[in-house]
This record gives C-alpha cells, sequence and structure tokens, in this order.
C-alpha cells in the first residue's frame, strides 16, 4: 500500500510540476490535449468498461457540452472569465440528453447497442450541420480571452488536470463499491444478475448519466481551448474510435488502463499530425494499431503487464501450490498416495 500512495504521489507532482518544466506553448499544447483525453476515455471507461456495453456515441455528450457552452456565451453576451460558469451547464445539457438516449439504447444487448449508439451520434451531427441556433456549417466561436500568450495553454491545461483527476478517483470508488459491483455482474451475465435482484436498467443508466455529465463537461472545456466548435469535430466519429482505442490499449474495466492508454496514443497521434503532411496518417496507423491490440494483446496494457510481473515474481511457478506437492506422486485428483491409503484405510475401517 506504501509503494502505492508513493506512486500516485510522485505521478501528481510530475502532472502538477510539467507546464512549469516544459512552458513552451507548444509542450502545454501536447499536456491540455491528453488530460481532456484521459478525462473522456475514464469517462467512457465507467459506464462502458465497466458494464460491457461498447458506446461509439460518446461524441454526442462531448459535442453537446461544447456546444452548449458556445450557445450560452453567445446569447446571454457573455466575455472574458465568467465564460468558466458555463462548463457545468453544458454538462447538465449532455446528461438531459443522456436520459432518452439511454431509456432507448440500453432496452437492447450489447451488439444491437453500439448500432443504437451510432444511429444517435450520427443524428446529432446532421442537427448540427442544419439547425440555425449552431451556426451550422460555420461553427460557433468562443469568446475572447485576453490571457498572456505564454502561458495561455496553463489554466486549461489544471482544469483538464483536475477534471482527470477527480474522473480516475470517482472510477475507483466506484469499482470498489456495491455501484461497481452491480455493473461487473451486468457484464459477466445480465440476466443472472437481473434474476439476483440487481435492477439493471436503473444501474446501466445511472452509469451512462454519470459519463455523459463528465463528457459534457470535458467537451466544453475542450471547446474554450480550441476557440471554435464545428459540426464535424465537435460530432467527430474518431474521437469515439480514439478513445475506445486508448481504453482497449490500456486495459477495459481497469483504472489505470485508459489513462495510459490516453497518455500515449494523444501526444503520439499529435506528433504524427505535426510531422506528416498527410492528414489521415495518423487515424491509418490508428486502425492498424487497434488492429494489432484486438489479435495480439485483447485484454491490454494492465493486465496482460500484471501477468507478466506476476510470472516474473513467480519464475515460473504457479502463484499457489497444487495440494499433494511435494509427496511421492500426485494422481490427477490432486491426492498424495499417502493420502490415499489413508482414504482407502478409512474406507476398510467403515465397512468392516
Amino acid at each position: 500500500m506504501t509503494v502505492k500512495l508513493t506512486g500516485l504521489v510522485v505521478v501528481a507532482a510530475v502532472a502538477i510540476a510539467f507546464p512549469y518544466v516544459f512552458s513552451s506553448p507548444v509542450d502545454t499544447n501536447y499536456g491540455v490535449y491528453a488530460m481532456i483525453f484521459v478525462t473522456a476515455a475514464s469517462a467512457w471507461n465507467i459506464f462502458s468498461g465497466f458494464s460491457g456495453y461498447i458506446s461509439l456515441g460518446q461524441a454526442v455528450f462531448f459535442g453537446s457540452g461544447a456546444y452548449t457552452v458556445g450557445i450560452a456565451a453567445r446569447d446571454w453576451h457573455m466575455k472574458g472569465d465568467g465564460i468558466f460558469v458555463l462548463l457545468p451547464l453544458g454538462a447538465v445539457v449532455a446528461t438531459a440528453i443522456a436520459i432518452p438516449f439511454g431509456l432507448v439504447a440500453l432496452r437492447v444487448r450489447r451488439h444491437t447497442f453500439i448500432v443504437i449508439t451510432i444511429a444517435v451520434f450520427f443524428i446529432f451531427q446532421l442537427m448540427a450541420y442544419d439547425f440555425s441556433f449552431t451556426g451550422g456549417t460555420i461553427g460557433l466561436p468562443a469568446p475572447f480571452l485576453s490571457w498572456p500568450l505564454a502561458t495561455f495553454n496553463n489554466p486549461f491545461y489544471f482544469m483538464a488536470l483536475g477534471a482527470a483527476a477527480v474522473t480516475i478517483t470517482l472510477a475507483w470508488l466506484i469499482k470498489r463499491s456495491r455501484f461497481g459491483l452491480q455493473l461487473r455482474a451486468i457484464k459477466d451475465d445480465e440476466d443472472r444478475a437481473l434474476g439476483l435482484g440487481v435492477r439493471t436498467m436503473r444501474v446501466k443508466l445511472s452509469a451512462f448519466m454519470l459519463s455523459a455529465f463528465i463528457t459534457g463537461f470535458i467537451g466544453g472545456v475542450w471547446f474554450l481551448y480550441i476557440t471554435q466548435v464545428l459540426p464535424s469535430s465537435g460530432f467527430d466519429p474518431l474521437f469515439d474510435l480514439t478513445i475506445v482505442l486508448m481504453a482497449f490499449l490500456g486495459g477495459v474495466g481497469t483504472i489505470a488502463g485508459p489513462v495510459i492508454g490516453a497518455l500515449l496514443i494523444e501526444p503520439g497521434r499529435l506528433w504524427l499530425n505535426t510531422q506528416f503532411t498527410n492528414g489521415y496518417l495518423s487515424e491509418i496507423l490508428l486502425g492498424a494499431l487497434f488492429l494489432l491490440i484486438v489479435l495480439f494483446m485483447p485484454r491490454g496494457i494492465v493486465p496482460t503487464g500484471g501477468e507478466w510481473i506476476k510470472k516474473i515474481r513467480s519464475r515460473g511457478r504457479p502463484a499457489i501450490e497444487p495440494k499433494g506437492r511435494g509427496d511421492a506422486w500426485t494422481d490427477e485428483r490432486g491426492t498424495s498416495e499417502e493420502g490415499r491409503r489413508r482414504l482407502e484405510a478409512a474406507r476398510r475401517r467403515e465397512s468392516g
């Protein structure tokens, strides 16, 4: 426990010190995007990773949070630092959307659920293109922030870092709680969980709403950071595929998995976009990486790495010694020769 606590303190110290050690706007931009995707991937994991329902519609909540902040700032003529009070509103609107979305989609099982989430995503993307209050193809600009250019990224970094820390803590608490146990029971066997008294619809919808709330909030942060939202960027199908890939790379259903996946993939994707003129290269590589993970490391880095560490520590021996180990020989049921003789003697005494 002390080692884990020390590791958490070190990680927190490194995260807080990052914008001061790497103070270049280019470097802090990597940090802001990494923390945004750590939050989004961990929020996705709270629902999909724990329940087994793979959602490809998280961009609905991400884009809704961004558009809510933009529309409210425009219509209420808000400027300056005061616009940050709109972030909870974006989260609330995303949660409100999740209620009817979940009531419809969560009535079906996993494979059909994936199809419904994709359909709802495209409905919202088309609405963003067609409705006048969203700005259509022009999108919405964010209010201007008169912050120093040299440290402009730092407040957004710490805001996203705070959101990531809260989301990871929530995921940890949920996994250790009765609520998390119910989600895992649904993932293992939903019919059996229902038979044992788990109110599966209520549990799934609650996790879905919590995931939407966090995603809507971080979508608002993203909008204020990039200063504009378009239908193609706010409701981006690659956003869904990216956060799913992050979770699968690190380990679906684990706490650290989505974090590790986001810290590996998002900076790498940004670096590829700056190094190569082909704008689709990062997407091609992401698809290839996804295929490799599914084929060769389907459980992800964290579970697979844990198994390797156990094997190294045990030097190939099983973690629990089998019954009868060390005796002359063991039969197929794990009973030693001496134990078998004793059993036969006991049977003879009973029969005699």
